[in-house]
């Protein structure tokens, strides 16, 4: 009996030791629950980069405010990243991108760690990012920000949803940096529409006091 059992526990072990692991079986493109916008606050980005703040976004003509960071697929708990993907962006892609993305390496980078699990091609995932962007309503007091600006995370989610018809508490979160606005993320369906995210909704900023540090002036 217990050689039996001793044998029924060796072939577990192994089917164990050969089977995939959760994330390599769960990372295949195409394969999630729902997408993330993540909209970040160009100013704080630019402030902590400190000298490594160089290039269009932070040093070039155009002010920046919110710009998007990346538009992430998830499932309802975790996400995958990195998928096994061809294509790669054209310079022609990444030049499209930057007037919402200021930075080519940060459009290679979403596409390699996110876009390539979308199941989109290359120039169909950042036209979906454009139109992400574009579906989302920054409200206006955010927009031309020339001095710091003291708020809370609960105000900004307030002043999104009042700019954004269907946009409820649920579907949005804040994320900060110490007390600094890092990002807003919002949660959609794959056809763009908010949907409910309890877990990015739980990873939240708890700070009960957010900066906004002012966008730079425009150079002539």
């Amino acid at each position: 009996m217990r050689s039996g059992l001793r044998a029924v526990l060796a072939w577990m072990l192994l089917l164990a030791a050969f089977a995939p692991s959760p994330s390599l079986a769960q990372d295949r493109p195409g394969d999630f629950d729902f997408y993330v916008l993540s909209l970040s606050w160009s100013p704080t980005y630019c402030a902590s980069a400190g000298r490594r703040a160089e290039g269009p976004q932070c040093a070039g003509p155009r002010p920046f405010g919110f710009v998007a960071h990346g538009l992430w697929p998830q499932y309802e708990r975790g996400f995958p990243s990195d998928c096994r993907a061809g294509g790669f962006p054209s310079r022609a892609v990444v030049d499209s991108m930057l007037d919402v993305m200021p930075s080519p390496g940060l459009v290679r980078h979403q596409w390699r760690k996110h876009g390539t699990c979308s199941g989109l091609g290359p120039e169909a995932f950042f036209a979906l990012t454009r139109r992400a962007y574009e579906r989302v309503v920054v409200p206006e007091i955010y927009r031309g920000l020339d001095r710091p600006l003291v708020t809370s995370p609960a105000e900004v989610e307030r002043a999104f949803i009042a700019a954004n018809p269907g946009l409820a508490p649920s579907m949005i979160a804040v994320d900060c940096n110490r007390r600094n606005l890092r990002e807003v993320r919002v949660c959609m369906k794959r056809d763009l529409s908010f949907r409910p995210c309890a877990e990015v909704d739980r990873r939240a900023c708890r700070a009960s006091e957010l900066v906004l540090p002012p966008m730079r002036e425009t150079r002539e």
